[in-house]
C-alpha cells in the first residue's frame, strides 16, 4: 500500500509546542500557578502567538490548562471522579440525583432537535427545569430538561403556587416522576459554551463543552429530554461495559 499524503506530512508547529508546554507544566509549574503572558512565552519558546494560542487552546481542551476571567491561564489540578450513571432507570430528581434544582419557566421556544425529539407541535408549551451539578465546591455542569407540558398537565398549577424559583423546578420534577418510565438514551459530543453556561461553569464563551443528551420515554413517546453541559477542561466521560458497572464517569477538578 502507498504512503498516504497524511503520512508524510510533518508534525505542525503547535503539535510539537503542546509536547514541549506539557513537559515544562510538569517541571516547572505547581497546580494553580499562572502562565507568563503570551508575549513571553512566545520569546522563551521561539514562536508566534499564533502558534502559541493553537498550543494553549489544545492544553486546555486536555485538561492540563485552565483560563478563568480576571485571572489568566493557569496549571489545572488533578481530577477526582463524579459518577453518572446512566444504568439507573429513574427519573431526574429521585433520591441520589446530584443535580441541584435552580428554576423551571414556561416556553414556546426550544432547540431544534428537541423540539424533534419530543415531536412538539407550533406553539406547544414546554417546562424548562434549570439544573446545577457542583463538585468540590466548583460548578462542572449546567442542565436544561425539556418537559411538555402534555406529559406533566398538573405541573403548571402546582409550579405557580411555588414560593422561590427551586420549589418550582422541584414540583415539575416531581409531577414528571409520577409517569412510569419506559427507557431511557444518552448520546454525548464536543460543543462550545453557550454564553449563559459559560457564565455558569465559569469559562469563557465558546469554550469546549462536552454536551450529553438525554431522552426519557414514557407512554410510548419521548416525554422529557435533558440537555446536560459539561466542562470538557476538566471532565472525561467513560461508559462501562457491562449492565452492573455501566456508566459515565466525569472526573472534574
Amino acid at each position: 500500500m502507498g504512503t498516504t499524503q497524511l503520512e508524510t506530512a510533518p508534525e505542525p508547529k503547535y503539535w510539537h509546542l503542546k509536547t514541549v508546554l506539557s513537559e515544562a507544566l510538569d517541571s516547572e509549574f505547581s497546580v494553580g500557578e499562572i502562565l507568563p503572558n503570551e508575549r513571553e512565552l512566545a520569546a522563551r519558546f521561539g514562536v508566534a502567538r499564533a502558534t502559541l494560542r493553537q498550543a494553549l487552546e489544545q492544553l486546555e481542551l486536555e485538561g492540563r490548562l485552565q483560563r478563568r476571567r480576571g485571572v489568566g491561564t493557569t496549571v489545572a489540578p488533578p481530577r477526582v471522579g463524579v459518577a453518572v450513571d446512566p444504568a439507573r432507570h429513574t427519573w431526574p430528581g429521585t433520591p441520589g440525583d446530584d443535580w441541584q434544582p435552580v428554576d423551571a419557566v414556561e416556553s414556546q421556544n426550544v432547540p431544534a432537535a428537541v423540539a424533534r425529539h419530543l415531536e412538539l407541535a407550533p406553539g406547544e408549551q414546554v417546562h424548562v427545569v434549570h439544573r446545577s451539578r457542583v463538585t468540590h465546591g466548583q460548578p462542572v455542569a449546567a442542565e436544561q430538561l425539556y418537559v411538555p407540558a402534555r406529559s406533566v398537565p398538573e405541573a403548571e398549577t402546582a409550579a405557580g403556587a411555588a414560593v422561590d424559583a427551586p420549589a418550582r423546578a422541584r414540583t415539575v420534577l416531581r409531577e414528571l416522576q409520577q409517569l412510569e418510565l419506559e427507557g431511557q438514551d444518552r448520546s454525548v459530543e464536543l460543543g462550545s459554551a453557550r454564553a449563559d453556561d459559560a457564565k455558569e461553569l465559569d469559562r469563557l464563551p465558546g469554550a469546549p463543552v462536552l454536551v450529553v443528551t438525554t431522552r426519557y420515554f414514557a407512554g410510548g413517546r419521548t416525554a422529557a429530554v435533558a440537555l446536560s453541559t459539561y466542562r470538557a477542561d476538566t471532565c472525561r466521560l467513560t461508559f462501562g461495559d457491562n449492565e452492573t458497572d455501566a456508566g459515565v464517569t466525569v472526573l472534574a477538578s
